[in-house]
């Protein structure tokens, strides 16, 4: 598999695209490999925000004639782009692999995803986005799918073509033009995607910046944007929120999620899939996924045999090493400042007397000493309201605490202030009857976290987990506004007094 990848030799340089061109800048930072942190991956632009405000201004000028474009032009604009995404994935996945981390197989898995729902997305839109036209006894009633006009794309760095082209799709789809900017920690693949896209595309539609705070702070609040959709932390949702606010801006908020699986009673123990499926929704792109399990909660009566199957479980399948070792199954964390921040939680839960118990193998010292690697562990004996259960990891660590009884277990379960994905495995229609009580956009039944996303259907947040949907129907019509055209029949208002 990996013979027929194309890894770069010299480091990948990217630019900001405004117009259809690309705009170098003065000032450029690099891209370290977090699995060797002295090798350079490629170079970004330092983007300023007047750089934001000539992107935007590109959007909005070539949005009139997009919008007004054919919704099938469109969608066949759209094609193209995907598949010249689609011919550029065995010089992608090195290419991101080395920038993020991730294995090899994680990032053939993000590419397939991120081409999955843009086909998906074009497959649909003619249905979904059509007019309806309906006749009845008051005249007649004709409602459209009108775009908003420009978006401003903000998208992190773990999945960072996916969550990207989550939204590329959808929004240049419905006839909407866009900026994205995507993060520091992973631009160099998803750069290269937006430059192909935007060279099969008509110049200004899609458009990409990168920089500091201060071109964020264009995005969000420049009134030339009519809606932002960003993937971060919740933290900096309120910024933007409040950022927005002068000018009313649409919304799509993908956010943290401290997601919890529910292990009930009759969850069979023995069940070495069930468990390596468990084993990876905590550990998958080494814990580094908003929708990963992060908190266990195992019912009491099973605990102690669940522990000793799930670290069978975890020491098979988890192999600590650098993205491109044919057995690796997790990667170094992405950044510095994560890893500190895993550690944290990790030193503080220790010295609440929790037990750490290290888990799985690291198959090169001398590569793990290199890099930002950290080997996983498991987290027994930690309280409820412990930093380590409450906050959100984001890495390769997992609390598992036991509870006595299912209202008990519900209630753990929901008392967060977030409310993105959950898991219960057990019985299948057991588990079914608690997942209908559980405070979530999406329950998985025996499975969480990728293994269970189905693009099909809408993926979003309860609580502070976020605002509106993604995928699906829903992911596409996020995109537009609802515009009502009636045709009364002609008459008198009634009782109009001479």
């Amino acid at each position: 598999m990996h013979e027929e990848l194309r890894i770069a030799t010299e480091p990948v340089v990217v630019q900001a695209i405004i117009n259809g061109k690309q705009v170098a800048a003065e000032k450029r930072y690099a891209r370290e490999n977090p699995a060797n942190p002295e090798e350079i991956v490629g170079y970004g632009p330092v983007n300023t925000r007047e750089d934001a405000v000539q992107a935007i201004d590109a959007a909005a000028v070539a949005f009139p004639a997009w919008a007004q474009t054919p919704l099938r032009e469109r969608i066949e604009y759209m094609r193209r782009a995907i598949a010249r995404f689609r011919e550029a994935a065995p010089e992608l996945v090195p290419l991101l692999s080395r920038e993020h981390g991730k294995p090899v197989y994680d990032a053939q898995g993000e590419i397939f995803v991120s081409l999955a729902w843009m086909e998906y997305a074009c497959d649909i839109a003619e249905e979904v986005l059509a007019e309806k036209v309906e006749q009845h006894e008051n005249g007649k009633t004709i409602i459209t799918r009108d775009p908003m006009g420009v978006v401003a794309a903000i998208t992190p760095w773990n999945y960072p073509l996916a969550l990207s082209t989550i939204k590329i799709a959808p929004a240049l789809i419905a006839g909407n033009t866009m900026v994205l900017k995507p993060s520091p920690f992973a631009p160099l693949a998803v750069s290269k995607v937006v430059e192909w896209m935007a060279g099969e595309l008509p110049a200004g539609v899609l458009n990409m910046v990168h920089g500091d705070a201060d071109v964020g702070v264009e995005l969000t609040t420049n009134p030339k944007v009519a809606k932002i959709a960003f993937t971060g932390g919740t933290k900096t949702a309120t910024h933007i929120m409040k950022s927005a606010s002068d000018t009313i801006k649409n919304m799509t908020l993908e956010l943290g999620g401290n997601d919890a699986a529910l292990v009930l009673s009759d969850f069979d123990v023995n069940d070495e899939r069930a468990m390596r499926r468990l084993v990876i929704s905590n550990f998958l792109t080494t814990g580094q996924i908003c929708m990963i399990a992060k908190r266990v909660y195992v019912h009491r009566s099973i605990y102690t045999a669940f522990v000793e199957k799930y670290i069978e479980a975890a020491n098979k399948w988890i192999r600590v090493g650098d993205a491109f070792h044919p057995d690796v199954t997790v990667g170094p964390i992405n950044n510095l400042p994560q890893v500190r921040h895993v550690e944290r939680l990790i030193e503080d839960a220790k010295s609440r007397g929790a037990q750490v118990i290290p888990l799985g193998r690291i198959l090169d010292e001398n590569v793990f000493a290199k890099g930002y690697f950290m080997q996983p562990t498991l987290v027994l004996g930690a309280g409820y309201d412990d930093p380590i259960v409450v906050e959100e990891q984001f890495g390769p660590t997992v609390p598992v605490l036991p509870y006595d009884d299912e209202e008990q277990g519900i209630q753990l379960v929901n008392n967060s202030i977030y409310g993105l994905t959950s898991s219960v495995w057990g019985e299948e229609e057991h588990a079914l009857r608690v997942a209908r009580r559980i405070e979530a956009g999406t329950t998985m039944i025996n499975t969480a976290a990728i293994q269970g996303l189905d693009i099909r259907y809408p993926f979003g947040g309860f609580k502070q987990s976020g605002i509106g949907r993604e995928y699906g129907v829903e992911g596409l019509l996020g995109y537009t506004e609802l515009h009502v055209i009636n045709i009364p029949k002609v008459g008198e208002l009634p009782n109009i007094p001479e």
